[in-house]
């Protein structure tokens, strides 16, 4: 069971972000959705990678709502469900 959480035309994911990586890359390990990030974690860069590469993995608008600074963040994806999450996300 991912940590996603489905609202009212949107869920919201829980990833934990690993910065400086060789290659951007999503994995899911037991109930955790982990994000390798090539960026530094300076003026924002890592965030900025982490919702252009999943808007693509997701093929919508991503928005971080929480962990601005943290590894740890939330991210809103309006019209999607769960389903549609976890089937994105074996691809990527």
């Amino acid at each position: 069971m991912l940590h996603v959480t489905e609202t009212e035309g949107a869920c919201i994911i829980d990833v934990i972000v690993k910065p400086r990586s060789r290659a951007f890359k999503v994995i899911v390990e037991g109930e955790d959705i982990i994000v390798f990030c090539t960026e530094e974690p300076v003026r924002g860069k890592v965030n900025k990678e982490l919702i252009n590469e999943l808007s693509r993995v997701f093929h919508r608008k991503v928005e971080l709502v929480s962990g601005f600074l943290s590894r740890e963040k939330k991210l809103l994806i309006k019209d999607i469900t769960k389903g549609e999450i976890e089937v994105s996300l074996k691809r990527a």
